[in-house]
């Protein structure tokens, strides 16, 4: 037979493999898997497989490894990074394997199946009277398979970090369709090389994660949220130290924005509104949890935002007295991504630096933006508990959007430069994907990149599993 006959004859198999409600092959049906949550990047694809157990995903990955076929994993495609958009082949998302498998209350861990957002599995955990402490804008349509294989980072890092710290074993079906079974919910095993980790942050480039066990911590007893305001930088950086001193392991967030994107929030996002009646440069959202004395907590804070009026350091405070004015303040964070797209189009970046360094960064980074693309509205946020700013800027207004995104490889090299040179990273927590292939090449040495291609090749030397994307090993 033909190449072209093979392809027909695999993918005539891997439909019996799934039966009638795990694919999709029409045009419109296929659509919406086939672009990044940006719109700004479409592939194609032949079909679109939702296989409903890991066994199916095992036979559907062995079809195509003996006919060549790429294959895209995808999750709840909210990446940023182009890492679930195909150039070919088959998507495989993992959006029928949603369930949640086993809860150990004694060992406090959870089981579940790669295609559960993460709201659900925040639930589970929440009804167990644990907290799986991974919190993103987008829990409500990610797959905890996705947070996994892109290691997301969320929120709540400065306390727990990165997914990768929170997952003890996976399940994974490898490129030539076995499948590892590494689902040992266990916090102490020194045997051999931690296999894990691999799979974590490659983006589905290694093998598809089928399965997790997860690591749960107890529920707070309650939380404390304030947030702040400021005029520097600097003076966010001194809240943050003085903030994290005073509540030690209690603050779990610490989240930064600017007036413009409190604004544009607050204008494009429903029920979303600005705690203060004036207008101030910066904001800064903190949240502590309460294990113990919630008490002693809620009076830390209110004592650490006092001291800093003080000295200068805020101009002014808000602390939310209920769980619901809790929300209204997140609401202004976690809307913000969404904001921004709807007010203009952006070209957005993922950096981290040391923490000591994000006011240097912005101050510098802000001149880049300016001479590289004038009039364009700088949006700075994100995670100063850790470093991670999504340093990103909206489409000047006097300039047309293709000129606007024309300038984005001039301004992703700038400011991705200058975060190399203070020691940082020009990606935090969006990954590689298909945009930052090049980036990673340019940035990593050659040792590093050749140990990355040689576990690539290792791992699927026909290179089937998401071709194209992390590394180009063609």
């Amino acid at each position: 037979m033909s190449n072209v006959e093979d392809e027909k004859f695999a993918l005539a198999k891997i439909k019996k493999v799934v039966g009638d409600k795990g694919w999709l092959a029409d045009s419109a049906d296929i659509e919406p898997y086939l672009h990044d949550w940006l719109k700004i990047l479409e592939g194609s694809c032949q079909m679109v497989v939702r296989p409903a157990t890991t066994e199916q995903v095992a036979q559907v990955v062995r079809i195509c490894h003996d006919a060549r076929i790429p294959i895209t994993p995808q999750g709840g495609n909210t990446g940023m990074v182009g890492g679930a958009v195909p150039f070919g082949g088959i998507i495989l998302t993992t959006d029928r394997l949603n369930n949640i498998r086993e809860l150990d209350a004694d060992n406090a861990t959870l089981i579940v199946e790669a295609g559960c957002l993460l709201a659900d599995v925040q639930a589970a955990a929440a009804n167990a009277g644990f907290l799986f402490p991974l919190t993103l804008a987008s829990e409500g349509s990610c797959s905890i398979g996705g947070n996994i294989a892109t290691n997301a980072g969320g929120n709540n890092t400065v306390r727990y970090g990165n997914t990768r710290e929170q997952v003890l074993g996976l399940e994974v079906v490898m490129p030539d369709g076995r499948v590892w079974d590494g689902l040992r919910g266990l916090r102490k095993d020194n045997t051999g090389y931690d296999l894990k980790q691999l799979f974590m942050g490659a983006e589905g480039t290694l093998g598809i994660i089928t399965a997790a066990v997860l690591s749960l911590v107890p529920a707070p007893r309650d939380r404390v949220t304030a947030m702040a305001t400021a005029e520097s930088w600097d003076a966010l950086l001194k809240l943050f130290r003085m903030m994290r001193v005073r509540l030690s392991g209690s603050l779990v967030a610490f989240e930064v924005f600017t007036d413009l994107g409190l604004k544009i929030t607050v204008d494009h996002i429903e029920d979303a509104y600005d705690p203060f009646k004036d207008s101030h440069p910066l904001y800064a959202l903190m949240e502590a949890a309460c294990y113990d004395d919630e008490v002693a907590v809620r009076e830390a804070v209110e004592a650490g935002l006092a001291e800093a009026f003080e000295d200068g350091i805020v101009t002014d405070a808000v602390l939310a007295e209920s769980s619901q004015q809790a929300a209204n303040l997140w609401k202004v964070r976690e809307g913000l991504p969404e904001a921004q797209s709807i007010e203009a189009t952006v070209i957005k970046h993922d950096v981290s630096v040391p923490i000591s360094r994000v006011p240097e960064y912005v101050l510098k980074g802000g001149t880049l933006v300016s001479e590289t693309i004038p009039g364009a509205r700088l949006l700075p946020f994100g995670h100063l508990g850790d470093g991670n700013l999504h340093f990103n800027m909206l489409q000047p207004e006097d300039m047309e959007r293709d000129a606007f995104l024309a300038l984005r490889g001039d301004i992703n090299r700038n400011l991705h430069d200058l975060a190399i040179a203070m020691g940082g990273t020009f990606s935090a927590e969006h990954g590689v994907g298909l945009n930052k292939v090049g980036d990673l090449a340019h940035y990593r040495s050659d040792v590093e990149m050749d140990l990355m291609a040689r576990v690539k090749k290792a791992f699927d030397p026909a290179n089937i599993m998401n071709p194209g994307k992390v590394i180009d090993v063609d």
